[in-house]
C-alpha cells in the first residue's frame, strides 16, 4: 500500500477536525490538541488503505476525495458496503475495541487523509468521552444505511435497486439545479453494479429505461440529472 509523502503542512490538521462531525462539538484547545498528533497523507486513486484482516490501530479522517469500503463474497465479486467522501471517517468501531478490519478501503480518486493512531485516539477519548456519543450516532446512521442496502438486494428488482442507490447517492453528492437534482455519481458502471447485485450490462439498461422515461438525464459516465424525484422515489 503505497503511500505518498506528508502533506497540508501549513493546515496542521486545523482543516480536517473541524469538517468531521465526530469532533465538531470540541472546543478549539481541544481541537488543537488532536491537530497536534494527526498524520498528514496523500493516497493516489485506486490505492488500498487497508485490507480485510489488516490490524485496525488507526482513524482516518476524509479530507478529500472518495474511498469505497467492500468485501468479496464467497463468488469472490466485490458488494461495496459504503461509500465515503470529504468529512466522513473510518476505522472507528476498530478503535473503541481493538481487532482486525472486516473489510477492505480503496481510493476511487486521488484522496488526502489525516491519520490518528489508536493510542492517540485512546487519550484523546479518555479526555473527551462525549465524541464516543458523536461516534455511536455516525454508527447509528451507517447501520441504517447497510439496512436498507440489505433489503433492497433481498427483496426488490434490478429497477428497485437502481432507483434505492441513486436516492441514497443524492444526500452526500447531489445538487438542486434548474434541471433537477445534479448528481455527481463517485461510482463507475462496474462499482454500481457491485453496490446492488447485479451485472454491468444491467445498471447500464436499467439508466437507459430511466432515461427513456423521462425520469433521468445520463450526462457522461459520472453525472446524472434526478429530473423526476418523486418518480424515482416511488420506484425505488
Amino acid at each position: 500500500m503505497d503511500i505518498t509523502k506528508d502533506v497540508c503542512r501549513r493546515c496542521k490538521g486545523r482543516y480536517c477536525t473541524t469538517k468531521v462531525s465526530i469532533f465538531s462539538i470540541l472546543q478549539e484547545d481541544q481541537l488543537k490538541e488532536i491537530t497536534d498528533v494527526i498524520i498528514r497523507k496523500e493516497y493516489k486513486k485506486g490505492t488500498m488503505i487497508f485490507l480485510e484482516g489488516d490490524i485496525s490501530d488507526k482513524l482516518y479522517l476524509i479530507t478529500k476525495g472518495k474511498i469505497k469500503i467492500f468485501r468479496y463474497t464467497k463468488e469472490g465479486k466485490e458488494q461495496i458496503l459504503y461509500i465515503m467522501s470529504e468529512g466522513d471517517f473510518v476505522g472507528d468501531l476498530s478503535l473503541l475495541k481493538k481487532e482486525r478490519f472486516k473489510f477492505n478501503a480503496e481510493t476511487l480518486e486521488d484522496t488526502r487523509l489525516c491519520i490518528l493512531t489508536k493510542e492517540d485516539f485512546d487519550r484523546i477519548l479518555k479526555k473527551n468521552p462525549e465524541i464516543a456519543l458523536k461516534i455511536m450516532e455516525v454508527l447509528y446512521d451507517r447501520i441504517v444505511s447497510l439496512e436498507n442496502s440489505v433489503q433492497r438486494l433481498g427483496t426488490k428488482d434490478a429497477e428497485s435497486r437502481l432507483a434505492g442507490l441513486l436516492i441514497s447517492l443524492i444526500k452526500d453528492f447531489g445538487k438542486p439545479t434548474d434541471k433537477g437534482v445534479e448528481l455527481d455519481i463517485p461510482l463507475n458502471r462496474e462499482d454500481m453494479a457491485n453496490y446492488i447485485g447485479v451485472t454491468r450490462e444491467t445498471i447500464s439498461r436499467k439508466l437507459s429505461n430511466l432515461q427513456e422515461e423521462g425520469i433521468i438525464e445520463i450526462v457522461g459516465n459520472k453525472k446524472i440529472i434526478i429530473k423526476n424525484l418523486e418518480r424515482l422515489e416511488y420506484l425505488s
